[in-house]
């Protein structure tokens, strides 16, 4: 196997109010056409909000979730973010997390506590790390 430093996945788009998974190791292609992640690094994940209002965006690691990818299991949650409309967050850890096969990778977009009511909300997300190919 062969270690790739790739943009793991095209830019994805979540419209919201709804929670899709988005990338699932041992079954999805990376970006580029690289071939179907194996042992996968996470290194970091841009989040963009194209909406024309806040919205609460979730990012979830499920452990081993194949063929179900669309949770958004609050054990599994690792950010949960208000984003106003234009705003662009960033999601990096000091250390890759570590996904192995059939964990996944889930967005959700939902409506904010105040100033948005998330329904029709556009979340762009782009994940960055390495993969065995």
């Amino acid at each position: 196997m062969a270690l790739q430093k790739t943009q793991l996945l095209d830019v994805t788009t979540v419209t919201g109010i709804n929670t899709v998974g988005i990338f699932t190791v041992g079954v999805t292609p990376t970006a580029g056409g690289a071939g179907v992640a194996s042992v996968t690094y996470l290194r970091s994940a841009v989040i963009h909000n194209t909406g024309v209002a806040t919205c609460r965006v979730g990012l979830y690691i499920n452990n081993n979730t194949y063929p179900i990818t669309g949770w958004g299991v609050t054990a599994s949650r690792m950010l949960r973010v208000d984003m106003a409309a234009n705003e662009t967050v960033f999601f990096e850890t000091n250390y890759p997390i570590v996904l192995t096969h059939h964990d996944s990778i889930s967005i959700d977009v939902i409506a904010p506590d105040e100033g948005g009511i998330g329904v029709g909300s556009a979340v762009n997300i782009l994940l960055n790390g390495d993969t065995d190919i």
